[in-house]
């Protein structure tokens, strides 16, 4: 009796902890580990297939599980600063633990891998980005003439132009791309804002927040930085609608420049055939005029 007493309550325990798995996510990370002989799998489709057959049987349980990307190259050097070998299965143990206090991690919903996995590799990319936008605004310091901190000056002009974006979109759900050059890479950040019954725009803060750092940038570096905003409402064709950023000004871009951008493919220059169904329109101007005599930094 007192047996079954524990099982039970074991049971119940379980269903208590909140786990992590990480996952390798394509094939070179997977043969990355198979140098490690603790690491058994030989295939990367078995090897996926096992773990979502783990992931279900643990939401059967009633757990609450999430899903990591299991970085090689990172857990190498996760090892050399701990002094663990990574050869050893409690060390991928730790770093996974690691993984899912500093790591993107996705909630396991009971969806495909094949489905999961995307966006894992899409939040993966969002943290990075967010992360090296802010490297980037912290490296600025501080205005030579005025002596205030330009990243932070920046990012409370982006959160202005931002608000006044979205206060001028009138109604529908609107879905934002900010495109900011930098070296190696272009900055990318979306924004997806939807509406409550009763009108008022609900967004993801964590998106607002890497939006906001990548407009930011654009605006601290003096950057050709470029955004487009994309509503859809009931009853109507979707609108998109563009700016270019010119200083700390969203100017807007012309029915026919939003036109060619978007039916212009980015990598070969090729036209592309529009979108049925999407009216591509002129922009209204976003922001104050900047003030006469008044320095950019």
């Amino acid at each position: 009796m007192a047996s079954a007493q524990h099982t039970t309550m074991r049971r119940a325990l379980r269903r208590e902890v909140a786990g992590t798995i990480g996952l390798l996510a394509d094939e070179d990370d997977f043969a990355a580990m198979r140098r490690y002989r603790t690491f058994t799998f030989d295939d990367h489709e078995t090897y996926l297939r096992q773990a979502e057959g783990l992931l279900r049987t643990l939401a059967s349980d009633g757990g609450h599980t999430t899903v990591a990307l299991f970085d090689p190259e990172e857990y190498e050097e996760y090892c050399a600063d701990t002094g663990l070998d990574p050869d050893a299965s409690a060390s991928r143990t730790r770093f996974t633990a690691e993984l899912a206090a500093t790591g993107p991690t996705v909630p396991y919903d009971g969806r495909p891998l094949s489905e999961l996995l995307p966006d894992l590799v899409d939040e993966a990319v969002r943290q990075v980005t967010r992360e090296y936008a802010t490297m980037l605004l912290a490296r600025l310091g501080s205005c030579a003439v005025c002596g205030e901190d330009i990243g932070r000056d920046a990012f409370s002009r982006a959160s202005d132009l931002l608000v006044r974006l979205l206060d001028s979109a009138g109604p529908g759900t609107r879905h934002l791309v900010c495109s900011v050059p930098t070296a190696p890479e272009t900055l990318l950040a979306a924004l997806h804002v939807a509406q409550d019954t009763g009108g008022r725009a609900t967004l993801d803060e964590t998106e607002a927040l890497e939006f906001t750092t990548v407009l930011a940038v654009g605006i601290a570096t003096h950057s050709a930085a470029g955004l487009v905003m994309r509503t859809t409402a009931d009853g109507r064709p979707d609108r998109v609608q563009g700016w270019r950023l010119h200083g700390e000004r969203l100017l807007p871009l012309t029915a026919a420049e939003v036109f060619d951008a978007y039916c212009t493919d980015a990598a070969s220059g090729d036209l592309v055939a529009p979108e049925s169904g999407v009216d591509y329109c002129a922009a209204l101007p976003i922001g104050e005029e900047e003030p006469e005599g008044g320095h950019r930094h």
